[in-house]
This record gives structure tokens, sequence and C-alpha cells, in this order.
């Protein structure tokens, strides 16, 4: 019922999603990873169990495979596919199309890891969510197995060991005015942004003659905060001219007096712009400059057309005890709606190596 036919990365159609383009395919290849394009057909029932549409819609899919060791590899799926089922159909999809993606995927590939973009099936749940939407806790994984695996022949989809992309994130409408967004701020959010201004932070728009600052700054950062430190040349990648791609980036800096205080990597893929990557400074006035740069930045994706700006990650809630409690509390302060992802999901393709490669890599992109 299914659908799947090999094309080349590059004729990939650029969407909303940006993971799923040619430019992040390009990055990940950068990486060691080996890109697969392919345009998937799948028919409306499939999506819609109760539909009576014979109409057929199609989507392109980017699948990056991972030579784990020499004997094993997996496919892992960023984001995708991005065709979104109804809940009860999920899994179904999921089993239908695993099945078409086995063919063109290598003999020794154990599963394909799915990164689900799609809305949480217990984020409408009031057993599961608060009335500020915050996802307080998830069902036990074995009745999550259960759900998705409702309506499959194999019931063979298992939860991933844990996820790769951010799970949870803010999104911001862009269709607003620029006085309705600063309106839905909170007001620390736009005290920052104005004191910043007034005191004489200055945020400009740079390309790779700006490498080098950059990565001494996102350095700093990643080392105070132990996180991995990504190759210079891997940023070289993420700051070329991708327009031919459909993608655009924009590195933004928050300086005063010639002191680097803050920088962040904006991309925008269709009509969405992503904070991708920031790093800041230890100076007490990098709190003022991240804040003007997240402002410059919304800006910066509404003139371009985009319609939504999506801050890439933050905790299910503003729970302190969540390492990314801080983070959640900076970006909830923009206004945006708070979204769960399903995050990661398994599909075995051959049930030994799949348990070996779990055993020998907790495995993510």
């Amino acid at each position: 019922m299914i659908k799947v036919t090999s094309k080349t990365v590059e004729t990939i159609e650029t969407t909303n999603i940006l993971t799923q383009s040619a430019y992040w395919a390009t990055i990940k290849e950068k990486q060691g990873f080996e890109p697969r394009g392919f345009e998937v057909r799948v028919p409306a029932v499939v999506l819609d169990p109760g539909s009576t549409h014979d109409q057929e819609y199609e989507e392109d899919l980017i699948v990056l495979v991972d030579q784990v060791s020499e004997k094993h590899s997996y496919a892992y799926v960023p984001y995708g596919p991005k065709l979104e089922p109804r809940d009860e159909a999920q899994g179904k999809f999921l089993e239908l199309l695993s099945e078409e993606l086995r063919e063109h995927l290598p003999a020794n590939c154990s599963h394909i890891q799915y990164d689900l973009s799609w809305k949480n099936q217990w984020a409408n749940d009031q057993d599961y969510v608060n009335a500020e939407g915050e996802l307080i806790e998830h069902p036990s994984v074995r009745s999550q197995e259960f759900r998705i695996n409702f309506n499959t022949e194999n019931w063979k989809l298992r939860k991933s060991n844990q996820d790769a992309l951010p799970k949870s994130t803010f999104f911001l409408d862009l269709t607003l005015s620029e006085k309705d967004l600063l309106y839905n701020m909170r007001y620390n959010t736009r005290y920052n942004i104005r004191r910043a201004s007034k005191q004489g932070i200055q945020i400009s728009e740079h390309g790779l003659e700006r490498l080098d600052d950059w990565y001494g700054l996102f350095a700093e950062t990643a080392t105070r905060n132990n996180l991995n430190i990504l190759e210079k040349e891997y940023f070289q990648y993420v700051l070329e001219d991708h327009r031919s791609e459909g993608v655009e980036t924009r590195l933004l800096m928050a300086e005063k007096d010639g002191e680097l205080l803050a920088a962040m990597i904006l991309v925008m893929s269709d009509q969405r712009g992503t904070y991708l990557y920031g790093a800041s400074s230890r100076s007490r006035e990098q709190i003022m400059a991240s804040y003007a740069l997240q402002w410059e930045a919304i800006k910066l994706s509404k003139r371009a057309g985009c319609v939504e700006y999506d801050f890439f990650g933050s905790a299910p809630g503003l729970f302190k005890s969540h390492p990314l409690y801080g983070v959640h509390l900076f970006k909830k302060g923009f206004g945006g709606d708070l979204y769960h992802r399903m995050g990661c999901w398994d599909y075995p393709l051959r049930e030994k190596h799949y348990e070996e490669v779990k055993i020998g890599k907790l495995v993510a992109v």
C-alpha cells in the first residue's frame, strides 16, 4: 500500500522540517553518516483508516545510515516521516513503511530508528499533562509500545533506549505582528530586550569571516556546560551558502565595546526559522545579550517570510530538577507554545543484530 522509490539527496524538497532537508543530510554526511533519499507515496486510508478517499499523498524522506561496526549498521530518520497519521494508525504506517524501506537499506542494517516529530499521543491526556500543557510523566514503556503497535501485524515497534533530537520545544507564531509578539512575552523578557539596547549592546549579522570568534565562544560554552565540542570544520559547512538547497543560515553576534557577549546560528528552512546553536560568555551582560539575540532572530525570520520559529529544544515542563530547567525558563519567556513530540522509536529488521547493537551502543544521532 506504500510505495518507496529512491531519489538523490540533492533533489529532496525542502520543507519546514530542517532535519529532513538536503542541507541537513549533507551536514550529517560530513560526520560520517550515509544519507539516502526517497520518495514515499501513501494512500489516504493508511493515514486515516476511516477515509473513503482514493487520494494518495507524496513526501520526500531522508534516511541516515550509520555503520556502527564492521558487521552492523542501522538507519536513522531525523524528524521523519513528515506525514502524520491518526494516532491509531501510526504503528501500522511505520510498519508498512519499514518493510518497504528494508530492500533499500544495507543487508546488515539491524533496525530503523524513527525520531518522530509527530505530536505526542499523551500530550492531550489529562493524566499526563498539567494545565500549562507540560508533560509531567509518560505511561510505562510497555504501555506506550502496546498503544503504538495496535493494529500492526508484527508488533515489532519498540521505544528507543533514548531520544536523539529535542523531544519538546517551543514554537512561536510569526504571523503575529512584532507588537503582538512583544506583548505576548513575559515581562522580564521584554525588559531584558529593551535594557540590552539601552546598555549599548549591538546585534550584528556575520558570515564565515567570524567563524573563529564563533567557535571560540562555542567551545567555551560547551566546556562550561560539559557538552560535546563539535569540530570547527562542522560549523564552517553549517554557515556556508546553502540557498541553492532552500536553506538560509545567519550568524548573529551580540557585542558591547568590542567584547563578544553571545552568539547564535539561525537557520531558515522554507517557512520556519530555527535556533540551531547558541553560545555565551561568562559576562553578566550576556544575559541581556542572549535575549536581544533571540529577538533579532525572531524578527529576521519573520521578515524572511517564515510563519513560525522553533526554539529547538526545552524541558517537558518547568521542573527545577530537569537539566534543561534554565533553558526552558529562558525560552518560555518569549511566549511560544510548548510542543511535545513522540521521540525515537525502533523497528527491528534483524532481531539478533538489533539486540547486539542495543547492547554495544546507545544508538542516536
